[in-house]
């Protein structure tokens, strides 16, 4: 199993990601909708690791009371390619996204269990995940039928610790 510490975005921007998400699946791309347990959401992933123990969570969810969530902008369509190619939608990076995420990580550092090198600072790469383990036509395709990309203008409505397996989530903070 593995967890995954995620930021949930407001209505209007999760609605124009799904507006994405049905896009490439009318061109034959499957989306993040329905892989693995179909209960994906769009959201932008902090960290991810095999286990988030209760003592951490709790100082997560203090942390993330105490400091400002800014606003994301998610506007460049990307990719990762690697054993499970991904189709990506960026976010902007800005000195307060990486101040959050530091401070993020200071909570995490020592508590999380086998943490992904990805998402530790200096790796990440601050993404909405469009679609994952798609074929190499399907990536070409994927950006085809993504074109034109508007600039979603994302606000953090909830933070939460994912189960990967299950889609079960562990709410941290709503707003």
């Amino acid at each position: 199993m593995a967890e995954a510490l995620v930021f949930y975005f407001d209505d209007e921007a999760e609605r124009a990601i799904r507006v994405l998400w049905e896009r490439l699946e009318r061109a034959g791309v499957p989306s993040l909708a329905r892989l693995g347990h179909g209960q994906h959401r769009p959201h932008l992933t902090l960290a991810m690791g095999a286990g988030f123990p209760g003592p951490v969570r709790r100082e997560l969810a203090r942390e993330l009371n105490r400091i400002h969530l800014p606003d994301l902008w998610l506007h460049t369509v990307g990719t990762f390619t690697t054993s499970e190619d991904v189709l990506m939608l960026g976010a902007m990076v800005d000195v307060e996204l990486l101040a959050v995420h530091s401070a993020v990580h200071d909570v995490l550092a020592g508590g999380v269990k086998q943490p992904s090198a990805y998402y530790l600072p200096g790796s990440w790469v601050p993404h909405c995940t469009l679609a994952m383990g798609i074929t190499g036509d399907q990536l070409v395709t994927g950006f085809a039928a993504l074109r034109p990309v508007p600039a979603i203008h994302a606000r953090i409505s909830g933070v939460g610790i994912v189960d990967t397996v299950s889609g079960k989530v562990s709410t941290l903070l709503t707003r």
